[in-house]
C-alpha cells in the first residue's frame, strides 16, 4: 500500500542505499591519489589536488606485490574450485540420491553453519603443525612445522563449505526426477548425470556460489594472519597491506595504504563485472536476497 501510493519513497531508498555503498569506494579511490599533506586533513577535500600514482609506486616497492598476488591467486583458485566440486556433488547427493542417513546428514551439515569458521582456527593450526611427513614431520607428525608453512596451508581449512551444500542442494531439488530417471534408463551413470544434466542446469546458482566463495577466500585475514606467522612467505595481499600500514611512514600511510586496497580488490571487480549476469540470475534463481 505505501509502495503503490509513494512510489517515490522506494526510489529514494534505492538511490540513498546506493550513494552510501559507492561513497566510501569513491572516497577511497580518491585517497589513493591524495598527496600525504591531504588526507585526514580538515577541511576535508574529496577530490585530490593532482592525480599523483606515486602512492601506488610506494605500495609496490613496499609490498612484494608479484609474490602476495601469487599467494592470494593460488589460495582463493583453490579453495574457490574445491568449494564448486564438493559442494556440486554432496549436494547432488542429498537432493537426488536415496541412501540410509540422507536427511540426518544434511541436518548435520546445516548444523555446522551455526558455528563462525574462526572457531576452528586453532584445531585446524594443531592439525597441519602435526601432519605426518610434511615439513621435517615424523610418521607420527612430530619434530617440524608440518604444513603450516606451506601455501597449502592457506586453503586447507575452506576446502568445503557447508552454505554451498546447502544451496546447492536446494536449489538441485528443482530438476524434475523424470529427467533424471531418463537418462539412467538411457545406460547414463550418476557421475555422467551429475555432469551433463545437473551441473549445465545448475550453472547460475554454482557462478553465484563460486563469487561468493572468491570473495571471502580472497578477503580472508585472520587465518592467513595465523599461517604468515609460521612463514612469511605464504602472506597474502590482505595480510601484507596491514603489514604496510603497520611500516610505512605514518605521514604517508593512509594513501599508500588505499592504493594498496585498490589494487587488491581489482580481480574481485574484474570477475565480478564479467560475471555480473550470471550473478543476478543465480541470486533470482537460488531466492538469496
Amino acid at each position: 500500500m505505501i509502495r503503490r501510493r509513494f512510489p517515490w519513497l522506494s526510489y529514494l531508498l534505492v538511490v540513498t542505499g546506493a550513494v552510501l555503498t559507492v561513497v566510501p569506494f569513491l572516497d577511497m579511490v580518491m585517497t589513493s591519489f591524495k598527496g600525504p599533506d591531504e588526507a585526514g586533513t580538515l577541511p576535508y577535500r574529496f577530490l585530490p589536488k593532482a592525480f599523483d600514482l606515486s602512492n601506488y609506486r610506494a605500495a609496490i616497492q613496499q609490498l612484494d606485490l608479484p609474490v602476495l598476488f601469487r599467494n592470494s591467486v593460488v589460495a582463493t583458485a583453490v579453495i574457490t574450485g574445491s568449494v564448486l566440486l564438493t559442494s556440486s556433488l554432496a549436494g547432488y547427493a542429498l537432493a537426488k540420491l536415496r541412501f540410509p542417513g540422507r536427511d540426518f546428514v544434511f541436518r548435520l551439515v546445516l548444523s555446522t553453519m551455526m558455528f563462525p569458521p574462526f572457531l576452528f582456527f586453532i584445531p585446524h593450526f594443531l592439525i597441519l603443525v602435526h601432519w605426518p611427513l610434511a615439513g621435517g614431520n615424523d610418521l607420527l607428525g612430530r619434530g617440524g612445522a608440518g604444513l603450516t608453512v606451506s601455501i597449502v596451508a592457506l586453503a586447507m581449512p575452506f576446502l568445503v563449505s557447508s552454505f554451498g551444500i546447502f544451496l546447492t542442494r536446494q536449489f538441485m531439488i528443482s530438476i524434475p526426477d523424470e529427467v533424471l530417471e531418463a537418462a539412467r534408463i538411457d545406460g547414463a551413470g550418476e557421475f555422467a548425470v551429475w555432469w551433463r544434466i545437473v551441473v549445465p542446469q545448475t550453472r547460475p546458482v554454482l557462478v553465484t556460489l563460486g563469487l561468493l566463495t572468491f570473495v571471502d577466500a580472497w578477503n580472508e585475514y585472520i587465518w592467513a594472519l595465523l599461517i604468515s606467522t609460521a612463514n612469511p612467505e605464504v602472506m597474502t595481499l590482505p595480510v601484507g597491506i596491514q603489514f604496510l600500514q603497520d611500516h610505512v611512514d605514518p605521514t604517508r600511510t593512509l594513501p599508500i595504504v588505499m592504493a594498496g586496497l585498490v589494487l587488491s580488490i581489482l580481480p574481485v571487480l574484474v570477475l565480478f563485472l564479467l560475471l555480473q549476469k550470471h550473478y543476478i540470475r543465480g541470486v533470482m534463481l537460488s531466492g538469496l536476497k
